[in-house]
């Protein structure tokens, strides 16, 4: 396991450890800044659109995003394991 592997795997389980909505929000906005925590927040949206059917383009207009950016979430998306959260349609 390389350096920057137990480096992600410490995030994990860091993120594992908060327990609540408000805590979770908190951890986020002090890792991230506020342009990555917006672009993760589209990212689980392009899941939800896509695993709702709704067309790559029509995605692109209604987050404001490219077209490549939505296909390249659409590329991950057939990578997440099955009991992912993102993987779910609840």
């Amino acid at each position: 396991m390389t350096t920057d592997d137990n480096y992600q795997a410490e995030l994990i389980r860091h993120l594992l450890s908060i327990d609540s909505p408000k805590a979770m929000d908190a951890a986020l906005a002090s890792l991230l800044t506020p342009a990555e925590y917006q672009e993760i927040s589209k990212r689980l949206q392009i899941f939800k659109l896509l695993r709702e059917g709704v067309p790559h383009r029509k995605i692109a207009e209604t987050l404001g995003v490219g077209i490549a950016t939505v296909s390249r979430g659409s590329r991950a998306l057939t990578t997440l394991p099955s009991s992912s959260p993102s993987s779910r349609t609840d």
